[in-house]
């Protein structure tokens, strides 16, 4: 788990606020229009709770293969976009007046997100609607957010 490293906040997380009334919100961030429409929301809720927000970007896990560098640069590339994101995201809440704290995590998309919901004791989970038409035939992770009952889950549609 990549993550701001700052001086650890409420709730043991970074960058938390330090009121225990206010919301603490995870929105998962991939950087498609579906997840920047959830992270705006994520991000007007956070404002109106007077809360903070955490995005979240999971990569996948990757397997090195047996070209030399390859699983290098694929990482590379996998922080660079974390970078652009975390950038984008940091001027988004910052315009909407929102804490935000950045985590990039590795492995399943859901998982990952249930994991850093629970270890920041979220009180809300956000995530875009997948506009990709496999998801819909096979389970998007939307979908398989909203059938758990770890936090409430919001899916933003476009």
């Amino acid at each position: 788990m990549t993550q701001d490293l700052e001086p650890q906040g409420s709730r043991g997380f970074p960058d938390q606020t330090a009121d225990p009334t206010a919301q603490v919100i995870v929105v998962g961030l991939d950087g498609s229009p579906a997840s920047w429409d959830a992270f705006c929301w994520a991000a007007g809720q956070a404002a109106r709770a007077r809360g903070s927000l955490i995005a979240v970007y999971v990569t996948s896990m990757v397997t090195p293969v047996p070209v030399s560098g390859d699983f290098a640069y694929a990482e590379q590339a996998a922080q660079e976009i974390a970078a652009e994101l975390k950038a984008e995201a940091e001027q988004r809440a910052a315009e909407a007046g929102v804490q935000l704290t950045f985590v990039r995590e590795l492995g399943d998309t859901v998982h990952a997100l249930i994991r850093v919901a629970r270890s920041a004791n979220a009180d809300l989970l956000v995530i875009g609607r997948s506009a990709k038409m496999l998801h819909h035939l096979v389970g998007s992770a939307s979908r398989r957010l909203a059938s758990r009952q770890d936090a409430p889950v919001v899916v933003v549609v476009p």
